[in-house]
This record gives structure tokens, C-alpha cells and sequence, in this order.
């Protein structure tokens, strides 16, 4: 029997409250935050940080799927939200594209990934993040707030990403654009593995067909969407799925050139 969007929502949050609250250590570090109890025999899916400005070992759990700050375009004092922060690995890279004078705010759904990622901001002495509460469907941030949104390999996870897309083109200023990194299915995936997936928090359970989630795009109103990068990762049963990396998505009038 296929889950509710609320049953979805709780198997997520109660997976990623235990990953925030294991030591480094005991995470599988998989990418998709499966426990290490039960192997999923996924690749690791998570980009290489290490060498960036503003990176934080603490604050990187290994659980996206590329790097979105690589073609977000942030400048100097740039507002910059990252929808599903987690620890905060993505505010802290971009805090440093954006220097003191930009302001990056981090939302999660998880308790425990919130105060792990104000506690990582407070070791690293950071002054203009600020990591909040909230869910991506019913963001707690006013209208014509973001130069630009960043997320990593968590739209494939929420449940209603109509809404979740909705949310996002709201809280962009006329102008702005988002950068993310996330899974999509080129093919088919068979009902036996997306039940199964659902035992790992979602991890591809709530993926869609590149069509779809392009389309579903689209409807929330942005133009000029671009994929700027891909990667394919082999998955049980031979499927085939595609890590959409920094897609790019810029209402009209916003700039055309990709760095």
C-alpha cells in the first residue's frame, strides 16, 4: 500500500533526527542517509567538498547528491536560502561566496539537524547564517526574500513538490534564480524498488521521470530551466537514475550567462 504524504513526511524526518544525532562516525555516509544496519548497496552519491572555501567537515554528512554552489552564481552580498540544510554544509560554502555583507538562511524539518547546525555555525564562528524550523511545502520566509536557492538532493524527498516548487518561486526576488542538485529517473523503476526505497527515508522512492519534475518546474511559473550537469548512478535492478546537478532556474528578465 502506497504512503501518505504525512507517512513519508515522518519516515524522512525520523531517519535524518537519527543521522543528526549519530556520531560522524556511525553514519554509512551512503548519501541517501540509510542506516548501516541494512545496506542498500547504493553508490555514494554525495559530491567531493574538500576542497572549497567555507567547507566544514562537521557540518558535511555525506548526504546530497552533487554540489549546487558550484553554478548557483553567488555574489557578494547575496541573500542565499538553502532548503533542506541539514547539518549546513551548503550555507557554509556559500557564506564564503557571499562574504559578512550577504545573509544565508538554512531550513530543515529535523529538531536535531537544526541544532546541529546552529551548534557547527557557533564553532565556526558565523554571524550571518541563520538555520530555522520549517518545512520546504510551507516555508517560514516572507515573499521576495532570495537572490537565490540552493538545495541538495531534498525535493526528491518531499512528498508534494507542486507545493514545494510553489514555495520556492514565492520566496524569490523578481529576478532571482535557484541551483540544485537532485535525483530523477531516466526509464522506468519498478513498484518492488520504490516500496523498498521507502525503508531508506525516500531515498529514490520519491524521485520522478526528468520529464515530470522539469514539467512540475515549469507549472510553478520559472522559465529558462536549464540542466546544467548530469551524473548516472547504477542502482539495484539495473536502473538507471540521473543526479540533476545546479539546475539552473531564472524567472524572466534574470541573467542568461552560466558560469
Amino acid at each position: 500500500m502506497m504512503k501518505t504524504q504525512e507517512e513519508l513526511k515522518k519516515i524522512v524526518k525520523e531517519k535524518y533526527t537519527l543521522i543528526a544525532e549519530k556520531s560522524d562516525a556511525e553514519n554509512c555516509g551512503c548519501g541517501c542517509g540509510c542506516a548501516d544496519d541494512k545496506d542498500p548497496g547504493y553508490s555514494v552519491l554525495s559530491g567531493e567538498y574538500g576542497g572549497l572555501t567555507g567547507y566544514m567537515q562537521e557540518a558535511d554528512l555525506k548526504l546530497g547528491c552533487g554540489i549546487p554552489t558550484r553554478h548557483a552564481r553567488i555574489s557578494k552580498g547575496d541573500t542565499v536560502v538553502d532548503l533542506g540544510s541539514g547539518a549546513g554544509n551548503d550555507c557554509f560554502v556559500s557564506a564564503s561566496l557571499t562574504g559578512p555583507s550577504g545573509r544565508i538562511i538554512g531550513i530543515d524539518m529535523s529538531e536535531a539537524m537544526v541544532r546541529k547546525a546552529r551548534n557547527n555555525a557557533e564553532k565556526a564562528g558565523s554571524t550571518n547564517i541563520d538555520f530555522r524550523l520549517g518545512e520546504i511545502e510551507d516555508l517560514p520566509i516572507e515573499d521576495d526574500t532570495a537572490d537565490t536557492v540552493i538545495s541538495n538532493c531534498v525535493m526528491n524527498l518531499v512528498p508534494d513538490k507542486q507545493k514545494a516548487f510553489g514555495e520556492t518561486y514565492r520566496i524569490l526576488k523578481p529576478g532571482g534564480h535557484f541551483s540544485i542538485s537532485d535525483i530523477v529517473i531516466r526509464g522506468y523503476m519498478p513498484e518492488s524498488l520504490r516500496k523498498d526505497a521507502e525503508m531508506y527515508a525516500g531515498c529514490v522512492s520519491g524521485a520522478l521521470k526528468i520529464e515530470e519534475y522539469l514539467g512540475v518546474i515549469e507549472e510553478a511559473g520559472f522559465t529558462k530551466i536549464q540542466v546544467l550537469d548530469e551524473r548516472k548512478t547504477l542502482l539495484p535492478e539495473a536502473m538507471v537514475f540521473i543526479t540533476i546537478q545546479a539546475t539552473q532556474l531564472n524567472f524572466e528578465g534574470a541573467q542568461e550567462d552560466v558560469v
